[in-house]
């Protein structure tokens, strides 16, 4: 597991999310399919190493607001990119919940899960999911794609799940693969600078755990997300045919571009 995270200076998160077990014992080919964190502070030797992967298409999963203000310095000249310009806001959403009288860790936990719960059906993220199958269906052979939101780990969890679950990857798989984002990101090293950060934005005292569901993942917020997928569409192979356009033949295609 440890070579599947590109340890990179500016950018978190990112890793390959390929060689997973796939449909009738195929395995998902390695440095095809990779997520990560946003761009906007990518080293040179961040850039370097990125350009060595082959990548070719990236689904930016940011909102246009984070997009302006993070920054991107990256994808090379080549690169599709898939983004939408819908769903704009002013702050951003976790940090006005935060900036309520007094939150504890049990109400960030269902913060998130609300949002994941929302998330699959946002239209910004409709899409770019629907987007981003449609380019993995076209992918060439010396080719891959890259997924990324702000941190890479909810938006680009969720997306990566739908990715595994169209390739055949077992739902084991599906959560050690999303579970390692506390790991890639540092979770347990960046709390403390976090803590200290918000706290002194938000005039807070607020400990780690009221933090930690905004910097790693849990496992439970997934389960929201795939939960609320079987809740209004029935399950996940439906949500991915109607509102994805991942339908049969679709699936059919990316996995033959896709699995080894």
């Amino acid at each position: 597991m440890q070579d599947r995270i590109k340890p990179l200076v500016g950018v978190r998160n990112f890793r390959d999310f390929g060689g997973y077990e796939g449909a009738e014992g195929a395995r998902v080919k390695a440095g095809k399919l990779y997520r990560s964190g946003h761009f906007g502070e990518a080293s040179e030797s961040d850039l370097a190493a990125i350009d060595q992967f082959s990548i070719t298409v990236q689904a930016d999963l940011r909102r246009p607001d984070e997009r302006e203000r993070h920054g991107d310095r990256w994808p090379v000249e080549g690169v599709r990119r898939l983004f939408s310009d819908l769903g704009r806001e002013t702050d951003a959403p976790h940090v006005n919940f935060l900036k309520q009288v007094a939150v504890d860790a049990e109400a960030s936990k269902g913060w998130m899960r609300a949002y994941y719960v929302e998330a699959p059906y946002r239209p910004a993220l409709v899409e770019t999911y629907t987007a981003w199958f449609d380019h993995l269906a076209d992918l060439h052979d010396d080719e891959a794609a890259l997924v990324n939101c702000a941190a890479g780990k909810d938006r680009t969890g969720i997306l990566c799940a739908l990715t595994h679950h169209a390739l055949g990857v077992s739902m084991d798989h599906i959560f050690v693969d999303y579970e390692l984002t506390n790991e890639a990101a540092q979770v347990a090293d960046r709390l403390p600078e976090a803590r200290e950060y918000f706290n002194t934005m938000l005039e807070k005292n607020y400990d780690d755990d009221v933090y930690r569901p905004f910097l790693g993942v849990e496992r439970q917020f997934l389960e929201a997300a795939i939960a609320s997928i079987k809740d209004q569409s029935g399950d996940l192979d439906t949500y991915l045919a109607t509102t994805l356009g991942v339908d049969t033949a679709k699936r059919d295609t990316i996995r033959k571009k896709l699995l080894a």
